[in-house]
């Protein structure tokens, strides 16, 4: 799991941002969106440009060096904060695996270049590079002993390590392969749009495609109607293609041309749902402005879907008739400001409580960042 994350000098962070979703403050309801004291299911509110996507791309920049899945590098572009004075950008995660506690950092001048990188597990280092003092790695995971040291070119010792050691069976090294294996099954993607998607899959999806070579058309009804979208769905064939259509009877109408935008973007929540249903396939799903085409109804079906994954999830939204504690709980709603992000539950001096209507304390302006 994410326990932390702090970024600094990345597009619009230009101090240093921290994100700490080890601040839990302990309720006795809706525990399971909290796990081993972090939180395991959150929604961030903040207004229009504080960098609630930036905050996304940022969490999900290690997916572009530890793995070959998709990424988005038109989403990088622009990758340093205009203000800073700082020639590389600041990474720190930090990791919970096995009870044990992985930080690592790193820092970049691109989304490509790697300056600097390094992993302690437990407050010992195990992997350090510093390409401002020299290009030779500090490696001492069992089964690396016969690595070259010498990285050129701004690659990731990580990446390297991953890709050219035979690591021996430790408990340290185990820890080092949950990392690896956790980042190889991170997802970000918008219901905006469905073709940007980081992390994952493995170049462009067509979701109607995927739906219909999954033979999931008939489940796909199904999650339609039961968010009140009352339709029948069949598969004709267009231009020597299988495609997605709406049946009227006698009249098949291709999904794409009349379904609307809030219909769209469900069938592009309900591609991913296959994905994150399917035993250890996502480890973290960021989802951004997760509701913007729903109904407040809706968005409550979406969230208690995804809990029942039981993946970590982060969603973006506007939406504060789902700033329940019937949901979630006052340490999983965080509010979002430029500078600064923290729950609700440490926003307020108030003692909250589970009958608490914490969305009408929140347009009362009790929450403060």
């Amino acid at each position: 799991m994410i326990a932390k994350f702090t970024v600094s000098n990345f597009k619009g962070f230009n101090q240093e941002f921290s994100f700490d979703l080890q601040n839990t403050n302990g309720y006795n309801f809706n525990t399971s969106s909290v796990e081993k004291g972090i939180v395991n299911n959150a929604l961030i509110y903040g207004h229009n440009g504080v960098g609630k996507s930036n905050l996304g791309l940022a969490m999900f920049d290690i997916v572009g060096h530890l793995t070959d899945k998709s990424l988005n590098k038109n989403e990088y572009s622009f990758y340093l904060n205009a203000l800073n004075k700082s020639t590389t950008a600041k990474f720190h995660y930090e990791f919970l695996f096995d009870d044990k506690i992985l930080v690592y950092e790193y820092e970049k001048n691109d989304i490509n270049t790697i300056i600097a990188e390094k992993v302690v597990i437990d407050g010992e280092t195990f992997a350090l590079i510093d390409r401002r003092v020299n290009e030779i790695a500090e490696i001492n995971f069992k089964g690396t002993e016969n690595l070259k040291k010498e990285l050129t070119n701004g690659l990731s010792l990580l990446k390297y390590i991953k890709n050219n050691a035979l690591l021996e069976d430790t408990e340290i090294n185990s820890v080092l392969l949950k990392l690896y294996g956790f980042v190889d099954k991170m997802l970000l993607f918008r219901s905006l749009e469905d073709k940007k998607y980081i992390g994952l899959e493995v170049g462009a999806i067509s979701v109607q495609q995927d739906i219909i070579n999954r033979d999931n058309v008939s489940g796909l009804e199904v999650f339609l109607n039961t968010a009140g979208i009352e339709c029948k769905l069949n598969v004709v064939k267009e231009f020597d293609s299988d495609i997605l259509a709406f049946n009227y009877g006698s009249i098949n109408i291709p999904f794409a041309d009349i379904a609307s935008q809030g219909t769209k973007s469900l069938a592009i929540f309900y591609f991913w749902l296959q994905r994150l249903k399917e035993v250890a396939t996502v480890s973290f799903l960021f989802i951004d402005e997760f509701d913007a085409f729903y109904h407040h109804e809706l968005s409550e079906i979406i969230i208690k879907e995804l809990k029942k994954t039981g993946v970590q999830f982060i969603l973006t939204t506007h939406n504060t008739s789902i700033m329940t504690n019937e949901l979630l709980r006052p340490d999983c709603y965080f509010l979002m400001h430029k500078d600064a992000i923290q729950s609700l539950a440490k926003s307020t001096q108030k003692e909250l409580r589970e009958a608490h209507n914490i969305e009408k304390m929140y347009k009362a302006g009790v929450f403060n960042v």
